[in-house]
């Protein structure tokens, strides 16, 4: 599959590296196209990097990994092609008064939201925000049972990353779908529990599971 990565911090880099050692075609875009932890990226795994529109060029499918306080503004400049399935697994976070930090985002909305309604044209698909970078492509990471949950309202793109999601390593029974675009707002919010476990966990690699 032809794949944009949309960002070049620790959470791009996993999933655009993850996504190339299984056979996807992946650029790594970046606000200028010389940037250059985007271009070591590409000279060490053989694949592409230039700006968000080289990466969302021909995409079949987009990967939103920037910040989201900044997303809707690179999504703006990927402009993603009509029927584009984007990922989003951004967090929008304000870490400006220390920890905990604060949603950029009412509860009201989403990131997801809002680059649904910015690029109606696109298929957003919310996934994979609840949980380290590590843990995003490598679930055996974390031993036992653990779930990713998934939002998004049209059926073929929640279809699209669920198959991805099971590249990954994720097995059927821990894709959670939770319903609609609008779930992505809870999604969104459950990342502030994530950074008060992470603060009394001390590691990265734990998720969560839901018992039933």
């Amino acid at each position: 599959m032809k794949i944009g990565v949309l960002g070049t911090g620790p959470v791009g880099q996993a999933i655009a590296t993850r996504l190339a050692e299984l056979g996807h075609d992946v650029t790594m875009g970046a606000r200028d196209p010389a940037n250059a932890v985007a271009a070591e990226w590409a000279r060490g795994t053989g694949a592409r990097s230039g700006d968000f529109a080289a990466a969302a060029l021909d995409a079949e499918l987009v990967v939103n990994a920037t910040a989201g306080s900044h997303s809707p503004a690179v999504l703006e400049q990927a402009a993603p092609p009509p029927g584009t399935v984007v990922l989003d697994v951004s967090n929008a976070l304000d870490h400006s008064r220390g920890l905990p930090p604060v949603l950029t985002v009412p509860y009201d909305d989403s990131v997801a939201e809002r680059l649904q309604r910015a690029h109606p044209e696109t298929r957003v698909v919310k996934a994979l925000n609840t949980m380290n970078c590590e843990v995003m492509v490598h679930p055996e990471l974390v031993p036992g049972p653990h779930e990713v949950f998934v939002a998004g309202d049209d059926a073929a793109a929640v279809a699209t990353v669920t198959g991805l999601l099971r590249q990954f390593g994720w097995p059927d029974q821990a894709v959670v779908h939770v319903g609609g675009l609008s779930a992505a707002r809870g999604l969104e919010a459950g990342v502030l529990l994530w950074v008060t476990l992470r603060l009394a966990v001390g590691h990265n690699r734990f998720n969560l599971h839901v018992a039933r």
